[in-house]
């Protein structure tokens, strides 16, 4: 199967994620470079601009930058189990000194709203927040659009068949790629009884849950045949909402993949060849954490 040069591939990344931090613009434009370790933004932008004459390592990047991650408020969707996002605002004002100032808190469980699921979350002694790779964390998508089957069943399993089918229509393998599941779900956000299946709180309200998930024999089938970075969905788990034993997650997690749950934006992605960051809060020892997800997609 075809797959581009991962050290170009990873050269590029690393730019288009600098400067895509720096950019004021949705817009963005990136040229390889060879080494960006200490350089100023300026000494990169000027190494790609003068590599351009090489036709060997020209490949520029053109695209935008899509949000990939809700905002976290009153809103915010949590396992029926958790309490929420909770906002404390602070005295926020002039200060007698006649500056403004402005200091809030907050508590979350680290389960809710975009975020991630480190492998600890379902394998002891495995990844926590902060030790993931964040080789993992960075990379291509590969979307796989499943929303016309969870249209018409809100318990979908997204199958190893599903995944062939991307891979055969794109001739390529899942190789270190970020797989996106996109179920459409998101459009129901932040209704939690459209998305969640029920608007019940409580461990009772668990078995209410309907939406769909991935299949623990394609979970299996990743983790045992594709070399996946990492895997994400725009619903709340990675399981199914019917599921009791969560056995996507233990396959997944006891093979060290991290899992972002709750993607939206997902419909603005192409199939392939938009890049991923995916950056989850530092938490040591941590199971998971919000999540500021973002891509750039190459036009």
């Amino acid at each position: 199967m075809h797959r581009e040069n991962p050290q170009l591939w990873n050269r590029q990344f690393w730019l288009a994620a600098l400067l895509a931090g720096c950019s004021t613009s949705a817009e963005l434009t990136v040229g390889p470079t060879t080494a960006i370790g200490t350089q100023s933004t300026e000494a990169v932008a000027g190494n790609a601009k003068s590599a351009q004459g090489d036709s060997t390592n020209q490949s520029p990047l053109e695209g935008k930058l899509v949000d990939l991650s809700y905002a976290f408020d009153a809103d915010t969707i949590y396992w029926p189990t958790e309490q929420g996002f909770r906002f404390e605002k602070g005295n926020n004002g002039v200060t007698s000194k006649g500056y403004y100032y402005a200091a809030n808190r907050f508590t979350t469980a680290e389960h809710g709203g975009t975020h991630l699921d480190a492998p600890i979350h379902f394998a002891a002694d495995h990844d926590t927040a902060e030790q993931i790779d964040l080789q993992r964390l960075l990379g291509e998508a590969a979307v796989v659009d499943v929303t016309e089957q969870c249209r018409a069943n809100p318990d979908y399993l997204i199958g190893v068949a599903d995944l062939r089918d991307w891979e055969v229509r794109h001739n390529r393998q899942f190789d270190q790629v970020i797989v996106l599941l996109r179920t459409g779900w998101s459009k129901h956000w932040p209704d939690r009884l459209k998305y969640l299946g029920t608007a019940a709180f409580g461990p009772e309200a668990v078995s209410q849950l309907h939406f769909p998930g991935l299949a623990p024999e394609a979970a299996k089938w990743l983790v045992e045949h594709r070399q996946i970075k990492a895997i994400g969905i725009d619903t709340a788990s990675i399981d199914y909402g019917q599921s009791s034993q969560f056995e996507s997650h233990v396959i997944l997690c006891g093979h060290d993949v991290p899992i972002f749950e709750n993607v939206m934006n997902l419909d603005q992605l192409p199939a392939e060849k938009s890049l991923v960051i995916a950056l989850p809060m530092k938490i040591a020892g941590g199971s998971g954490g919000p999540l500021r997800m973002i891509a750039i997609v190459r036009e």
